[in-house]
């Protein structure tokens, strides 16, 4: 497989982080890194974003996180503090403090599939050699795809990948990686795209 053939399908920066990637974490056939680079894609808008844009207004948090905004009053207070609204909705679950520690901030969404709450930042963290529940930026600046290879691993989803590349096998993925099937039909068509790159290469 020559990962040269995905050069101007990716951005060049992804295309270098590829091979330790597929070393680590074996995303190392076709079908394997199509389904993967899909999946990141389509998480990180063709990849543009690496950390979670937080930036709600009050009509926004009432439709993404009503658990957390019961009245318009509670989203008016928090409307626009990007910093507010991740320690509130990620307070006491994924390893993170309450409200008040501001490890809802700090281990906000990060990466190209968001890696997201301080138990995966440790879980992550001992797959390389900085210390990123220390310094969570890293995830963003330094390892975009690898932190996503980590959570695509922590889902066995190279086992999902090997059994096709039907929409069926992507739908399936999906909801491991989503939870849904939120966005299905865009991560359809990139699959399709990189597969039909690949799987000749």
């Amino acid at each position: 497989m020559d990962i040269n053939t995905l050069k101007g399908a990716v951005p060049d920066e992804v295309l270098a982080q590829i091979p330790g990637v597929m070393e680590k974490f074996q995303i190392n056939t076709p079908l394997r890194l199509c389904h993967f680079l899909a999946q990141c894609a389509h998480e990180s808008g063709n990849f543009k974003a690496v950390s979670e844009n937080l930036n709600y207004g009050a009509k926004g948090l009432l439709g993404t996180f009503k658990k957390y905004f019961p009245t318009e009053a509670k989203a008016l207070q928090y409307e626009r503090k990007p910093e507010k609204i991740a320690n509130l909705v990620y307070a006491s679950r994924m390893g993170n403090g309450d409200e008040a520690s501001g490890d809802g901030f700090k281990y906000r969404g990060r990466g190209y599939i968001q890696l997201t709450g301080k138990v995966n930042y440790e879980s992550f963290d001992k797959v390389v050699e900085e210390n990123v529940t220390e310094t969570p930026d890293l995830v963003a600046t330094k390892y975009p795809l690898l932190s996503a290879a980590w959570f695509w691993n922590s889902r066995t989803l190279n086992t999902l990948s090997d059994k096709g590349a039907t929409d069926a096998d992507v739908t399936a993925i999906t909801k491991k990686v989503n939870g849904g099937t939120h966005g299905l039909e865009d991560r359809i068509t990139k699959f399709k795209k990189f597969y039909s790159i690949l799987k000749t290469s």
